[in-house]
Parts: structure tokens; C-alpha cells; sequence
């Protein structure tokens, strides 16, 4: 819910822009659980999903001038988030694997309602590249096409598509199991 239920989005923002706070406090209301959702699943850690969130949303409140309208905002939180929690996975020597208690659910999509399947196969992603894991989650958990991906991230869109095609593979090939015979 927005601030002032007569502001459009655009508004809104236009009032946080001019400095006032309670317009501020009301897109960090409306943006803050996908931010949140998109650092969870790439770090795989509340607390530091916490952090990153409060992070990017402090940088939101320096940039605010730079952001033209509510759609930019959203691709802005988008991209900022994508980013800062790349850079974060870049810096760790050593990718932490959670254990499956700590583990984010992935989406639905991914696995199918299962719950078994669906922590098995978090367990998976989180042993992904840091860029391969922003591709494979802005693309299934944002729902964002590949173009979009490549303007988000900023790279080529080849390298969006080899990233998609190369972690699908690894994850398929991860998750396939031997069958035993008798």
C-alpha cells in the first residue's frame, strides 16, 4: 500500500525525491520484500539478506534523484541487488553451503510443490556461480526475460543464455538419479 492513497507510484516517488520521508518510507514498504526475497536466495542467509536489503535501500535514499520513474525504480532495486549480493558471493574465498533447516525455498516453478525436491535442489543452486545463480533466479523467481536479465546484470545476452543453458544442464544433471536394479 502506498503512502498517500490518491499518489500514483510516479508520484510517490516524485514526493520521496523532493525529501519527504514518509513517501521514502512507503517505497521501501512496497519494494522491500522483493529485495529481500532476490538477496535471500542469492546468499542463502536471512541475516545477510537483512543486511544487503538495508544496504540497498540506503543506497536507494542517495540515488533517488537519478531514479526517473516507479518502473525504473523497480529494474534500479533489481539491478543494485543483483549486484552488491554478486560481489558479496565474489569476496566469499569459499561458497557456504547451508544446511537444508537454513536453506531459502526456491520457487514453486522450479520444483514442483515438492518439499523435498525443492530443498534439494536450493542446496543445488546455492553451489552455483555467483552470476549463474543471479541469471537462474532473476529469471525463474523475477520472472525476467533474458534481454531484461542481460540490461539488469549488464552483460551480453549470449552470456545470459550460456548461463541459463549451462545451469539448467548442471542442475538436471545433479538432480538425475541412478536407478538401482535388483
Amino acid at each position: 500500500m502506498r503512502g498517500n492513497e490518491s499518489c500514483s507510484p510516479d508520484e510517490e516517488l516524485a514526493r520521496a525525491r523532493a525529501g519527504e520521508q514518509a513517501a521514502f518510507a512507503a517505497l521501501v514498504r512496497v519494494h522491500q520484500r522483493s529485495v529481500y526475497s532476490l538477496a535471500l536466495r542469492m546468499l542463502s542467509s536471512r541475516e545477510a539478506a537483512e543486511d544487503l536489503a538495508q544496504e540497498v535501500f540506503l543506497q536507494l535514499h542517495r540515488s533517488l534523484v537519478s531514479i526517473e520513474s516507479d518502473a525504473h525504480l523497480a529494474f534500479w532495486l533489481r539491478k543494485v541487488t543483483a549486484n552488491r549480493a554478486i560481489d558479496r558471493l565474489r569476496r566469499q574465498r569459499q561458497i557456504e553451503t547451508t544446511s537444508l533447516d537454513q536453506a531459502a525455498e526456491i520457487p514453486a516453478v522450479l520444483a514442483a510443490g515438492d518439499p523435498l525436491l525443492r530443498r534439494h535442489l536450493q542446496k543445488l543452486i546455492l553451489e552455483l556461480a555467483p552470476a549463474a545463480r543471479a541469471v537462474l533466479l532473476l529469471r525463474y523467481q523475477e520472472d525476467l526475460d533474458p534481454v531484461e536479465i542481460a540490461r539488469t546484470l549488464d552483460l551480453p545476452i549470449n552470456t545470459v543464455k550460456s548461463h541459463l543453458k549451462r545451469s539448467l544442464a548442471a542442475l538436471r544433471d545433479r538432480m538425475s538419479v541412478p536407478v538401482i536394479e535388483n
